[in-house]
């Protein structure tokens, strides 16, 4: 995990990164692989508490803890499970998962796309912040080249690749500067479902 000053600097102010990636008051949300928490407690405080937060290291989840309590927020759960066992951990459909600054790293990205799927309502979104794919020494914050490997970075296009077959079709790309992107993707509605609509 990053160090949380580099963190600050890169993004300082994560609420504002949320919102501009479609985040609002009354959707339910799954934070996943939320790692420490940077995004998390922002994103409690959008939606009032209606998020599921998810990690497989339990380390993590206990700076998440201390990352809500410090901001004084709270979420429906804090759930130390992996990822792809997402359907069988929550109590019912949300309307988007997030999942920030990881993807890249995830051995089965359609895989887990497929399990975000699942537990989203016809209609929800599924949102992936990456890095874009420049080389890591010319993504320097505080100093330091930071971020992922370079042959991990992944393009839009690339990740486009990897959802869509899990039943998603991208909505649209933003651009989070400095060094990242958000591709925001939608579950398709079976053809039986839009009809009824």
């Amino acid at each position: 995990m990053p160090d949380k000053d580099w963190w600050a600097a890169l993004w300082p102010s994560p609420e504002a990164v949320l919102r501009a990636l479609g985040i609002r008051p009354g959707m339910t949300v799954v934070d996943l692989c939320c790692g420490d928490g940077y995004f998390t407690a922002p994103l409690a405080r959008i939606v009032q508490g209606q998020v599921y937060a998810v990690d497989i290291d339990p380390a993590m989840i206990e700076q998440c803890r201390a990352a809500l309590d410090a901001a004084g927020a709270s979420v429906l759960s804090l759930i130390c499970a992996d990822a792809r066992g997402l359907p069988d951990l929550l109590d019912g459909e949300v309307d988007c998962v997030l999942i920030a600054n990881t993807f890249h790293g995830v051995p089965d990205k359609t895989g887990m796309a497929m399990a975000a799927a699942r537990v989203l309502r016809p209609g929800g979104c599924l949102i992936v912040v990456n890095w874009y794919p420049l080389p890591r020494e010319r993504t320097v914050v505080v100093g330091e080249p930071r971020g992922p490997r370079t042959d991990m970075r992944m393009s839009p296009e690339q990740v486009r690749e990897a959802v869509e077959p899990a039943g998603f079709v991208q909505d649209r790309v933003v651009d989070l500067p400095p060094f990242h992107y958000g591709a925001i993707f939608q579950k398709e509605v079976p053809e039986q479902e839009e009809k009824r609509r």
